[in-house]
């Protein structure tokens, strides 16, 4: 499915296709009490209106600065969206960056009002505005927190006024406005905001999403952080093709949440690939006897593997079989229904790739920058468009 600059000119302008187009019960998903719990486009589109009427009424504007603090979750989405429809300026920020950090850009950005999900992250937010000029006038917490205004009251204040109301705050918005203000790490001394606009981010996704082979069918699991560009970007390919995203409960449940929810893609990081290399590896020496020379068998097979090149009759008949043993397994262990992975953020270690294609779990490796909203490069989904231990189409390189 592509998408031209007419159809969709601003981030939200995804919200009305993905009503007429993708009207799903479970555009978003996230786990309470145990089970996932899906929220339907309707629902999500209603909740994200009742965002924007809430902000409005507190007198949130076009250019205003909005900050959300939290993991991921449907919530950050409908405040994403909710922010973007009014003409302000989200400013995500990382829930694990310093009392001093969240003071400064509070400051630097000169933040109105605050999305903040749980105590923890409440108490920090309190901590970092004691002190300010002018701090944030209005605070809401995701979870339910004593003492604190939850997002429900902003929802309800958004129940009170027209969705109608909104179409000419949103017809105001141009695709070059600024939509986000990203503070990068201060390795250079303080953090710097990164300006992106609406048509940085969804340029980014014309040209990056004939790439990433997802459907309305599809499921994806998003644990890495939002807050992130690379992340970000990446949901709004998903929501543009009416895919499903289901959040993780954290990083440390990702494995559970792979088997339940069997996505058909997710986005990575390099180390957390190796971390279920690793994980995969050590169930491996775990085995005994003949089960443990066929595991590291395969293992090493998948270790010479090159998506560029026809191994030969042997090697392919090896391999096959160490699908059907092995590698079958893997999948499995991914939710059986991947398609493939996109990494990003760093470089990924060759043989990692040559391992999980050999297993039928093709990666996708990327590169890009915040300022570049973010992709620069990345390897296509089929292997005549990705040669491992690069970036970008390998019939590029080729030439």
């Amino acid at each position: 499915m592509s998408f031209t600059r007419m159809d969709i000119r601003r981030t939200f302008d995804i919200l009305p296709q993905l009503q007429q187009k993708y009207n799903k019960p479970d555009c978003f998903a996230a786990k309470i009490n145990g089970q996932y719990t899906p929220i339907s486009t309707d629902a999500a589109v209603e909740k994200v209106n009742q965002v924007s009427l809430g902000l409005r009424s507190l007198g949130v504007g076009k250019d205003d600065k909005v900050a959300i603090i939290s993991m991921n979750r449907p919530e950050w989405m409908f405040a994403d969206f909710g922010i973007a429809q009014l003409g302000a300026t989200s400013v995500p920020m990382y829930p694990s960056i310093t009392v001093e950090d969240y003071k400064y850009i509070f400051s630097d950005a000169d933040v109105k009002a605050v999305f903040v999900s749980d105590k923890k992250l409440l108490d920090k937010v309190r901590e970092a505005t004691q002190g300010l000029n002018i701090p944030p006038q209005n605070v809401f917490t995701f979870d339910k927190v004593e003492g604190a205004r939850h997002f429900s009251e902003l929802l309800d204040l958004g129940k009170q006024g027209n969705p109608a109301d909104l179409e000419p705050l949103k017809a105001a918005v141009q695709p070059d406005d600024l939509l986000t203000l990203i503070y990068t790490s201060g390795t250079t001394g303080q953090p710097k905001g990164v300006m992106l606009t609406h048509n940085n981010i969804l340029s980014n996704c014309r040209n990056a999403q004939r790439f990433v082979p997802v459907t309305k069918d599809d499921k994806a699991l998003s644990f890495l952080p939002l807050c992130h560009i690379f992340e970000r970007m990446v949901t709004h390919i998903y929501l543009i093709n009416g895919v499903s995203i289901y959040y993780a409960e954290s990083m440390e449940t990702i494995a559970d949440n792979l088997r339940e929810v069997k996505p058909e893609i997710f986005t990575t990081v390099p180390r957390l690939l190796e971390k279920v290399y690793d994980k995969i590896v050590a169930k491996g020496h775990s085995l005994e006897g003949t089960k443990k020379q066929l595991f590291f068998w395969a293992l090493n097979l998948g270790l010479k593997y090159d998506n560029q090149q026809n191994h030969g009759f042997f090697y392919n008949t090896q391999l096959a079989l160490a699908n059907k043993l092995i590698f079958n397994k893997w999948r499995e262990a991914l939710g059986s229904n991947l398609r493939c992975i996109v990494s990003g953020g760093g470089a990924l270690q060759p043989r990692l790739a040559r391992v999980f294609w050999a297993a039928g779990i093709p990666v996708m490796e990327g590169y890009g920058l915040t300022e570049t909203s973010p992709v620069i490069a990345v390897g296509g989904y089929e292997p005549d468009n990705n040669m491992i231990g690069t970036v970008g189409p390998s019939s590029i390189i080729r030439r």
